[in-house]
């Protein structure tokens, strides 16, 4: 199943309301994760450029695009990015396809 890293960061709003009132993201960001289809394995509040870095599977990507638009949404998140995540083994077959596929390209050069 693909697999997605999704990163953003929470808006000031957010992180008033998380000191006055202090919940499970985790949790909250779960529920909306399956609600689109998908599941999230892994979440994470991460230093950086990000304040925090989900992993979501999910069949069908298509459904993970109208999640973020409620997050994004919602005001309490924003600089929402995702990505798609390849296992070794998923780059390794695009390594093959891509052999398989040379031949058929006759560079400008």
């Amino acid at each position: 199943m693909p697999q997605f890293v999704i990163t953003g960061n929470y808006t000031a709003a957010a992180m008033k309301g998380m000191i006055a009132n202090p919940s499970d993201r985790e949790a909250a960001t779960r529920s909306l994760v399956e609600a689109a289809g998908g599941k999230m394995t892994s979440y994470y509040i991460t230093s950086g450029d990000s304040d925090f870095m989900l992993l979501v599977d999910t069949d069908d990507s298509a459904n993970l695009v109208p999640a973020l638009m409620v997050a994004g949404a919602s005001g309490t998140v924003s600089n929402l990015k995702t990505v798609r995540a390849y296992t070794s083994a998923e780059f390794l077959a695009a390594q093959k396809k891509a052999g398989e596929l040379a031949s058929a390209f006759k560079s400008a050069g």
